[in-house]
């Protein structure tokens, strides 16, 4: 995937871990890091093995690619990107560097929590709201929903090989890596594929 720019300085900090119940895995993330913001993706292929993975690396160069189109355009520029695969759930946040905030929406059932740091003004946590559907198949109307963000605030998605309680136990304290890697050791099913992203929001450069 994507990896962190290392010529510019970044607005998020950021981490994943996952693990495939059959290699390769279904689930993949992608990173895109801008100027004006940075795109976090995350894709579950239907099902496991060959046929899920195909289907989410299908949408990796669409991701890689983004434009700074909103996010309902580029999950529909995903489906179609896609139509030929079994489809994938998808959930897609944009990090704004020009007004501080998180832009999201979701196709199926991957999870999205927005986590505030202590003190915040804004409410300590925001879960996104997904559509049912499957990109590449049969999308629906997509809604994308923005937040401020600040320095500090943690968004962490997780696919649905993660158990859903997974928020109860993030300690905001540590790194991105280090979260993402003990929510898979805690929170991960032995029946699926299972993948989860971190970003930490830096704020933007001077």
């Amino acid at each position: 995937m994507t990896e962190p720019a290392a010529t510019r300085a970044s607005i998020i900090e950021w981490g994943w871990a996952g693990r495939a119940l059959e290699e390769p895995s279904g689930d993949m993330h992608a990173i895109v890091e801008r100027e004006d913001g940075a795109l976090v993706a995350l894709l579950d292929g239907l099902g496991h093995g060959i046929e899920a993975a195909t289907a989410a690396r299908a949408a990796i160069p669409v991701i890689e690619a983004h434009d700074g189109a909103s996010v309902a355009s580029l999950v529909q520029r995903c489906h179609e990107a896609l139509r030929k695969t079994r489809g994938a759930a998808m959930t897609v946040a944009w990090f704004d560097a020009r007004d501080a905030s998180v832009t999201w929406t979701g196709v199926g059932n991957v999870d999205g929590i927005l986590i505030r740091t202590a003190g915040s003004a804004q409410g300590p946590k925001e879960a996104i709201s997904t559509r049912g559907g499957v990109v590449g198949y049969r999308l629906p109307s997509l809604r994308a929903t923005r937040h401020e963000v600040s320095s500090g605030d943690l968004l962490v998605m997780a696919t649905d090989g993660i158990r859903s309680t997974f928020s109860a136990g993030i300690v905001t304290q540590f790194t991105a890596q280090e979260i993402a890697e003990s929510i898979l050791v805690r929170y991960a099913k032995e029946t699926d594929d299972a993948h989860v992203v971190v970003a930490r929001y830096l704020g933007a450069g001077p």
